[in-house]
């Protein structure tokens, strides 16, 4: 069991799903990203969807909440989704809570394999998935969505989108903020505008849900980006500054969607900086 200040901190794995290898590395040639995390015969690399639960005496705060349940076969197929063994329901109940139990959904940002677990279709109905929960949203971010572009129409689902406008539980953020003790979020620009990451904090030890800014150990390098960043210059910097201040003050990272590793460490090395000491959560 792992704590950090008055949080217990569960991982809950709510699938798998296979994005194109060539799109989560950008510039990189395969013949390099390959060695790393292997590609399938569709050139699609596995990704965890590994979110986060923060539990304390009384609050029950998630952070992301994978894919949902709302998919179609094709979308299956084309996304090579696997969810049977590992969803989000299943993942709740397995460390003793429901869907009904959480008390906030801090979604780093709404792209469909952040947020799609937001809602879920009841018949011909769309609800929210999470009834006593608040959603917490960057205000610029949400904005951002629900406007979309050319580039993310195929991230940005009214699926996922509309429910939590029409719900009344929708709180939206303005910037950096610390939403409960030790629980801070810090917008970053260069995947998608402000998005989220959450550092989580007590006095001996800082944990940082990193999102979609490391989506994996092998992003740390400034040029591993991926294509669907919409500004790269700007991912490298924001990466550039955070891992100076992850290296510096001794703070773990958490990957979400990294098919193998939970946890790590970051140490700077002469070719740049590298992932160490990697485990899972309840090993930190």
């Amino acid at each position: 069991m792992t704590q950090i200040g008055q949080y217990t901190l569960h991982t809950i794995e709510t699938g798998r799903l296979g994005l194109d290898g060539g799109a989560m590395f950008g510039i990189v040639p395969k013949a390099l990203w390959e060695r790393r995390i292997p590609s399938d015969n569709a050139n699609r690399i596995p990704l965890n969807m590994r979110c986060l639960l923060l539990e304390s005496s009384d609050r029950l705060i998630l952070i992301d909440n994978g894919l949902g349940d709302k998919y179609s076969d094709q979308f299956a197929e084309l996304y090579a989704i696997e969810d049977s063994e590992m969803n989000l329901p299943g993942a709740l109940q397995s460390v003793g809570f429901s869907l009904e139990d959480v008390t906030d959904v801090i979604l780093t940002h709404l792209h469909f394999d952040h947020c799609g677990g937001s809602t879920t279709r009841d018949g011909d109905q769309l609800q929210v998935a999470f009834p006593n929960a608040q959603y917490l949203v960057q205000k610029a971010h949400w904005e951002w969505a629900n406007v979309s572009n050319v580039r993310e129409k195929g991230s940005f689902l009214a699926e996922n989108l509309n429910p939590l406008a029409d719900s009344g539980q929708l709180a939206l953020i303005d910037g950096t903020k610390e939403l409960f003790p030790g629980v801070d979020v810090i917008p970053v620009d260069g995947h998608t505008k402000n998005m989220q990451i959450v550092k989580i904090s007590d006095a001996e030890r800082t944990l940082v849900f990193v999102a979609d800014l490391l989506p994996t150990h092998a992003h740390l390098s400034p040029a591993w980006n991926m294509a669907y960043d919409l500004w790269p210059m700007t991912t490298i910097e924001e990466k550039e500054n955070f891992l100076k201040d992850v290296v510096d003050r001794g703070w773990q990272l958490f990957f979400e969607h990294d098919p193998e590793i939970a946890v790590a460490d970051v140490e700077m090395t002469e070719r740049g900086p590298k992932v160490t000491n990697p485990r899972p959560l309840d090993e930190l």
